[in-house]
């Protein structure tokens, strides 16, 4: 037996049965993981149904709730007890709902937990209503009352028939859509028209600075320049006319509702994005709600400081950021490989080279985030300011955290595995391949542009490849470079010079971080943590994936100069 146990060690299949049951468990742990991320994450969009009920409260008082279950917990009773709840004697187990009551206004909390012993008369009304706002987060009740400009146009009382209440839902509908078309008009004249109006002042007032700090501002210029200020002036006057008459508009409407309680509060139809009531909604319309919602959540802005709306701004600055680093690192560090491998002569100097350069691979990035904000910015930007930008100081232009210093310093973290990647691509190419390129004529450029680089491809591809899965993670150093809370504007848009590498942006990792752990309202965040982590794993996923593609056709391409 301890023969054939020894003989089967030495056979190697131990080892074997090791390492693949070792990659079986790290697989299992990962898609266990974004699993979880993605139950937790998605299920916060599906349209859960309200419940209603009467609530004994710790002092005896009976009181009415009225909410959503998001979570459930199984507590021992003995716990419950020595926390000071009152729980009947017997009970070995107690469940705990976590019900999302909305009506902070009226409540000051979004949510409460609740025992499910004390729980009396639980219902599901078809009449039961949320309310996304755009602040003050969700409202549950019931619909009692329409108004325009302070006159009921529609009512409904409990014991009315069903009929005119759905006449009043079909109208609250109709006029959220107009409320909804014209708070879009105000976006495009506050955040385009008005925006483009701003930068063309902003541009004037530095030519009027730049003629003066050059002793060349004549009574001409200045005539000029008065000229254009009051042309954009009157422009602006216009938007701020239109944006009265609309914001006049969009007030017009409100409605009445019921809260738990028998509260009614009057709610501004400007202040609501969706009204909906999934008690009484098909599984198609809760299936069509949801992907609505979906699409909401990657297309829309922030709101409720970050925990309601959506993380375009957030996408957006992610990709961005990581094509520019892409960009500035492959050409880099595809030169210092070669340079390195083929050029270099290969003795202690080029050895301590790559030493160095392995061992920047394990810095820690918020070194990297150091290095940014001390060189980058404040050195190289601060001159730059002082050279080509003296009219807008004391304001700094790219002497300040921005996209372009990001991607440079996140450019300068990826660095090391590109080189190491590139070089290991250039080392494996035969040395009979590029003596027969010699040995028909070519030069050593020629030979390394058109037969060396072209076959080293795809592992400068997979350099790119393990650079962008290292820095579209990267939190650390681009809080010091960069990244912001909430970025009022894309750093692309219609105004000159179009691309504003010089402006912050917004990161999906940095917005994880901001709602995990500095939101106000950690329940309502805590689902959309787990969301914005399941996007930033599925861009990484694509950004790679798109790597991987190119990668594959290069290598297929020259496979056949390999044999």
């Amino acid at each position: 037996m301890n023969i054939s146990v020894k003989a089967w060690i030495k056979t190697g299949q131990p080892w074997v049965w090791l390492t693949a049951g070792a990659v079986a468990l790290n697989v299992i742990m990962v898609a266990g993981l974004l699993l979880l991320i993605a139950v937790r994450g998605l299920g916060h969009f599906w349209p859960a149904d309200i419940l209603q009920a009467d609530y004994r409260e710790n002092d005896g008082r009976v009181t009415q709730v009225i909410g959503e279950v998001a979570d459930t917990k199984i507590d021992p009773a003995v716990q419950l007890r020595e926390a000071g709840v009152n729980v009947a004697e017997g009970v070995e187990f107690v469940r705990r709902d976590l019900l999302k009551v909305g009506n902070r206004d009226l409540t000051g909390s979004d949510f409460r937990w609740v025992l499910e012993t004390e729980m009396q008369g639980v219902t599901y009304p078809d009449q039961l209503f949320a309310a996304e706002r755009r602040e003050w987060g969700n409202f549950y009740g019931y619909l009692r009352q329409l108004k325009q400009a302070d006159s009921t146009v529609g009512s409904y009382e409990p014991g009315q028939d069903v009929a005119s209440f759905e006449r009043l839902w079909s109208d609250l509908q109709r006029r959220i859509e107009r409320a909804e078309a014209i708070a879009v008009q105000i976006k495009v004249i506050e955040k385009h028209e008005i925006g483009t109006v701003n930068a063309l002042f902003e541009r004037l007032r530095l030519r009027e600075r730049r003629l003066q700090l050059e002793d060349h501002l004549t009574p001409a210029a200045q005539v000029d320049i008065a000229s254009e200020r009051a042309a954009l002036d009157l422009q602006y006057a216009g938007m701020q006319q239109r944006l009265v008459e609309l914001y006049t508009q969009i007030e017009r409407d409100s409605l009445v509702a019921e809260a738990a309680g028998g509260q009614q509060l009057e709610i501004s139809l400007s202040k609501i994005v969706h009204a909906y009531r999934p008690n009484a909604m098909s599984w198609l319309d809760k299936v069509l709600f949801y992907f609505g919602k979906l699409w909401e959540f990657m297309t829309d802005e922030p709101r409720e400081a970050n925990t309601e709306g959506g993380v375009f701004p957030a996408i957006f600055g992610t990709v961005m950021m990581v094509l520019l680093m892409a960009i500035l690192v492959t050409p880099f560090g595809i030169i210092a490989a070669v340079y390195l491998r083929e050029y270099a002569k290969q003795g202690p100097l080029t050895r301590l080279i790559r030493i160095a350069v392995n061992n920047l691979a394990g810095v820690p990035s918020i070194v990297y985030g150091v290095f940014g904000l001390g060189f980058f910015i404040y050195f190289l930007g601060g001159n730059i300011d002082q050279l080509f930008f003296p009219e807008a100081l004391p304001a700094p232009t790219f002497g300040t955290p921005g996209l372009m210093w990001a991607s440079l310093t996140l450019a300068l973290l990826t660095l090391p595995v590109v080189i190491v990647a590139t070089e290991e691509g250039l080392a494996r190419i035969p040395r009979s391949l590029r003596e027969g390129s010699l040995a028909l004529g070519a030069t050593k450029a020629e030979t390394l542009w058109k037969v060396v680089l072209p076959m080293a491809s795809p592992a400068m591809m997979t350099g790119v490849i393990l650079a962008v899965a290292r820095a579209a993670g990267e939190v650390a150093p681009l809080m010091l470079v960069g990244v912001v809370k909430l970025a009022p504007a894309l750093p692309v848009d219609g105004n000159y010079p179009f691309v504003h590498l010089d402006q912050k942006f917004m990161h999906l990792g940095f917005h994880i971080y901001d709602v995990g752990f500095q939101s106000p309202n950690v329940e309502a965040a805590r689902p959309l943590v787990y969301a914005t982590a399941l996007l930033l794993v599925l861009v990484i996923v694509l950004l790679n994936l798109s790597a991987v593609a190119i990668r594959n056709r290069l290598r297929e391409k020259y496979k056949a100069l390999e044999h």
